[in-house]
């Protein structure tokens, strides 16, 4: 599993320019799913984004997390972040999960994230998503269960 988390000042997902999820400050995540993504790492995953402290303190610290400061996640699925380059110009993307798979690993993902209580809005698995963003900072963290 790989997750880009951003933090942002506002973000929404779009398809078919219908506004499916928006959110003011909190994470952008972007997420991709493996084959071999485990309940585990599910959950490691949600517990690292709900603990992080990357937003500032009155001292201007990273210090907070996003319950903290009140924030809010879009989480928006993302296969290409399996892309391999190595060979050609043309990326490959046989490291991304099964699509059957990835899906049911991101709507579980997305109700562990549910149960934390910060506020979550989501992509549409599969779509072609438009996305928009102001980064904050810009912070951004990466998030990959292969290098646990």
């Amino acid at each position: 599993m790989k997750v880009v988390l951003q933090r942002v000042k506002h973000a929404q997902v779009s398809v078919e320019n219908r506004i499916i999820g928006k959110i003011n400050q909190g994470y952008l995540l972007l997420v991709g799913f493996e084959d071999s993504d485990t309940e585990t790492q599910l959950d490691y995953v949600v517990h690292k984004i709900c603990h992080l402290r990357i937003f500032e303190d009155e001292n201007q610290k990273m210090n907070l997390d996003i319950q903290q400061v009140g924030g809010s996640i879009l989480s928006v699925s993302q296969f290409t972040l399996y892309a391999s380059t190595r060979h050609g110009n043309r990326p490959s993307f046989t490291a991304a999960g099964d699509p059957d798979h990835a899906k049911r690993c991101f709507a579980r993902f997305n109700e562990k994230l549910k149960q934390t209580e910060i506020p979550l809005a989501t992509g549409e698995f599969g779509a072609n998503m438009q996305v928009d963003l102001q980064n904050d900072g810009p912070v951004t963290i990466i998030l990959d269960t292969d290098q646990l």
